[in-house]
C-alpha cells in the first residue's frame, strides 16, 4: 500500500518521448498539446493508464499540467510542489511555472502566434477550462481545438490498460442508506431544480449513490463510471459490465439500467436532442459531454452534482463506523508512537521506515483496506514542506533534538481517517514549544467554538490562526477539508479556509489542522478530524448552536506544550481531550502500549 513519489527512474526517455509526441502533433497539424495531470472522471487520484503528465515529464504530484508546443514546453505546478519539480522534471526541457501565479491560460495568450493551434483532449478538460483557454488562444490570434485521438496515448506504446478489478458492494449496515433511498433523493432535488436529468462523473458521487467501491485508483476506493440521473428516479450507469460480480450485478439490478461505457456519449446526445434540461457541474463534467449534447441541439446547465451535499451530511450509521474506525485507527497510533518513542532516539530510523511501521501498526488491526492518502513522513527541516513526500533520494534520518511530523490515514470499510502528530526526538527548543502551543491554541479553537446555522468554513478559519497571528505568523494552506465515509479523505463541498462559502451542516466531518512551518528548520501541523453535530440549546442563550464533536484519537505530544500558554478553559479542553483517548483506546491496548497511553494522556499542569 505505501507508495513513493520517487524522482523518475526513466529520465533519459524523456526527451525521447518529447521529441515522439513533438512529431505527432506534427501529423495532427497541431502546433502544441495541453496536458493536464487530470483523466475524464476528474478525480484527486488517477490511474496508471491516466498518468499521461508523470509519463512526458517525470513529475508525479498529484496536480499539474503541461503544455507542449513545437519550439517550447512549460509545466504549471503549485506551491506545494516546486521543490519536488526540480527535483523529477528535467527544467532545460520544461519550463516551470506557478500555477496559480501564473496560470496556463495567461501562459498561452502570451506564448501562442497568430494562426497557431493548441489541441487539447476533450475528455481531460472541462468546461470552465476551455472557456478560458479558448478565450486566451483568441486573444492571441490563434485556436484551441479538440482532438479525436490524444496524441500522447498514440506515442505511448506500453500504456497500462484500465482498471478491471471487480466492483464491490457497500453493504447497507456500513451505508446507512439504500442505493433507492439515495436515488429517490437525487430525483426529487432534480425537481426542484426543474431539471429533466443530471449527468455526474465524479467516481466518489457515483460510489456514494449507488452502495458501490472498487480499486480503480490509489487510495480512494472508487469505480470509474458515468451516470445518468433523471428526474423520474430512473437511471443509467456506464461500466464494463464484465466488472460486474453476480453479487454487484443482483444490487444494482433494481435501481439503474447498466450500458458499457462506450454507450454513454450517445445517450447523452439523445438528451441533447429531447431538449432535455440537463444539470452538470461545469467545473468537473468532461468538455466532451457538453459539446455532445450541444451538437445534438441541446444545453446543459451549470449547477451542482446533487450527490455533493447529501454525501457530505454522514447519516447515522457512517457517524458510528466514523467513531469504530477512529478508535480503531486510535489504537494503531498509540502501538506506532510508543514504538517510535522507544525507537526514534536510536538514530536508526528514517522517514521511510517510519511510515511502513505505521502502516504495519494499522494492517495489525486486521480492518486496512488502504492507506487514504500517501503518508507524509518528515524530519527535522523536511517537515516545514506541507506537502512533502520522502523518496530513496530525499529519506531523512530522524535527528535527536529535531521535530518529526507524520500525516497520514487509512481507509476502514466503516470510515475513512486522517491525522496529524508532530513529535519531538530529544528536547525541543522555546521557539518550537512556543509555535507548537500556538497551533495547538488554534487547532482547540475550531475544537471548541458554537456556532449558527447557516456559518461557513470562512467564517470559522480565523479561530485557528489568531494565536499565529498574535506573534506575527501564519500558514500558507486551509485549516480544513470535508472527509468522507469509505470514500474520498478530500471531500467537498464545506472546507474551512478563508474564502470557503458553504454552510456547515450537521453529520459533515472536517479536517481541523492547523500548522507553522519555518523554512529551512522544521514543520509542524495537528491534525484531529471533526464531525458537525446537531444544534443543541446553551443555556441562557437565545437560539440552539452546531458545534463539532472530535472523532480522531490519539495523543498530542505533551512535551511540546508550553503550558503557561494556554488559557484555563484550552488547558481543561487538553486534559479532558487526552482522558477521552486513554478511557476510549486504552481498552483496545495492552502491556507496554497501553502503558505508554496512560503516560501520554497524563494531565499537564501549569508549573
Amino acid at each position: 500500500m505505501l507508495k513513493t513519489l520517487d524522482p523518475a527512474t526513466e529520465k533519459a526517455a524523456i526527451p525521447r518521448r518529447l521529441e515522439a509526441l513533438r512529431a505527432e502533433l506534427k501529423s495532427q497539424g497541431l502546433d502544441g498539446f495541453i496536458v493536464p495531470r487530470q483523466d475524464e472522471f476528474q478525480g484527486e487520484y488517477v490511474a496508471p493508464y491516466a498518468e499521461r503528465l508523470r509519463w512526458l515529464t517525470g513529475f508525479g504530484g498529484s496536480w499539474g499540467v503541461a503544455i507542449i508546443m513545437l519550439d517550447k514546453a512549460a509545466i504549471f505546478v503549485d506551491g506545494r510542489y516546486t521543490l519536488q519539480l526540480a527535483e523529477q522534471v528535467d527544467t532545460s526541457l520544461f519550463t516551470p511555472r506557478h500555477l496559480i501565479e501564473e496560470p496556463p491560460h495567461e501562459w498561452v495568450q502570451a506564448n501562442l502566434a497568430t494562426g497557431q493551434v493548441l489541441g487539447y483532449d476533450p475528455w481531460l478538460l472541462t468546461p470552465e477550462q476551455v472557456n478560458r483557454l479558448s478565450k486566451a488562444a483568441a486573444q492571441a490570434g490563434a485556436e484551441l481545438r479538440p482532438v479525436d485521438r490524444n496524441p500522447v496515448d498514440a506515442v505511448w506504446p506500453d500504456r497500462p490498460q484500465r482498471p478491471s478489478s471487480p466492483v464491490e458492494v457497500q453493504p447497507t449496515q456500513f451505508a446507512g442508506r439504500t442505493a433507492a433511498e439515495k436515488l429517490a433523493e437525487t430525483a426529487r432535488s432534480l425537481e426542484a431544480m426543474g431539471a429533466d436529468a443530471a449527468i455526474i462523473t465524479l467516481p466518489d458521487s457515483i460510489a456514494w449513490l449507488f452502495n458501490i467501491r472498487g480499486h480503480d485508483v490509489a487510495y480512494t476506493p472508487v469505480v470509474h463510471a458515468q451516470v445518468i440521473v433523471r428526474r423520474a428516479g430512473k437511471a443509467d450507469l456506464f461500466i464494463d459490465p464484465a466488472r460486474l460480480t453476480e453479487e454487484a450485478k443482483d444490487h444494482l439490478a433494481a435501481v439503474v439500467h447498466i450500458h458499457p461505457r462506450e454507450a454513454f456519449i450517445s445517450l447523452v446526445e439523445a438528451l441533447g436532442r429531447e431538449k432535455a434540461k440537463v444539470v452538470a457541474d461545469l467545473s468537473s463534467l468532461p468538455q466532451r459531454v457538453r459539446s455532445a449534447i450541444e451538437s445534438a441541439g441541446g444545453a446543459i446547465v451549470n449547477g451542482p452534482d446533487p450527490t455533493v451535499l447529501p454525501k457530505a451530511r454522514k447519516n447515522t450509521v457512517e457517524q458510528e463506523g466514523a467513531r469504530n474506525a477512529h478508535r480503531r485507527d486510535g489504537a494503531a497510533m498509540a502501538r506506532f508512537l510508543c514504538w517510535l518513542e522507544r525507537e526514534g532516539p536510536k538514530g536508526r530510523l528514517t522517514e521511510l521506515s517510519v511510515a511502513e511501521k505505521l502502516e504495519e501498526c494499522r494492517r495489525g488491526t486486521g480492518e486496512l483496506r488502504d492507506l487514504s492518502f500517501e503518508t507524509i513522513a518528515a524530519a527535522g527541516p523536511n517537515a516545514a514542506i506541507p506537502h512533502y513526500h520522502a523518496s530513496r533520494e530525499s529519506d531523512r534520518k530522524l535527528e535527536s533534538n529535531a521535530i518529526f511530523l507524520i500525516d497520514s490515514g487509512a481507509q476502514y470499510q466503516d470510515g475513512t481517517t486522517d491525522i496529524t502528530r508532530t513529535v519531538i526526538i530529544g528536547e525541543p527548543t522555546r521557539e518550537m514549544r512556543d509555535r507548537f502551543t500556538r497551533v495547538l491554541k488554534g487547532m482547540i479553537g475550531i475544537s471548541t467554538i458554537r456556532f449558527p446555522k447557516g456559518t461557513t468554513g470562512s467564517q470559522l478559519d480565523v479561530l485557528a490562526r489568531a494565536a499565529l497571528w498574535k506573534a506575527g505568523c501564519d500558514y500558507d494552506h486551509g485549516t480544513g477539508h470535508g472527509v468522507g465515509s469509505y470514500l474520498s479523505v478530500h471531500e467537498g463541498p464545506a472546507r474551512i479556509n478563508k474564502i470557503d462559502r458553504t454552510p456547515l451542516e450537521p453529520g459533515m466531518i472536517l479536517s481541523d489542522e492547523p500548522g507553522y512551518y519555518k523554512p529551512g528548520r522544521y514543520g509542524i501541523r495537528i491534525e484531529n478530524l471533526v464531525l458537525v453535530h446537531e444544534p443543541q440549546e446553551i443555556e441562557g442563550g437565545d437560539r440552539a448552536m452546531m458545534g463539532f464533536e472530535t472523532l480522531t484519537l490519539a495523543p498530542i505530544d505533551r512535551r511540546l506544550v508550553e503550558a503557561a500558554l494556554l488559557t484555563e478553559e484550552e488547558l481543561a479542553w487538553f486534559n479532558g481531550y487526552h482522558a477521552r483517548v486513554a478511557a476510549a483506546v486504552g481498552l483496545l491496548l495492552e502491556g507496554e502500549d497501553r502503558e505508554w497511553l496512560m503516560n501520554a494522556c497524563a494531565p499537564v499542569n501549569r508549573l
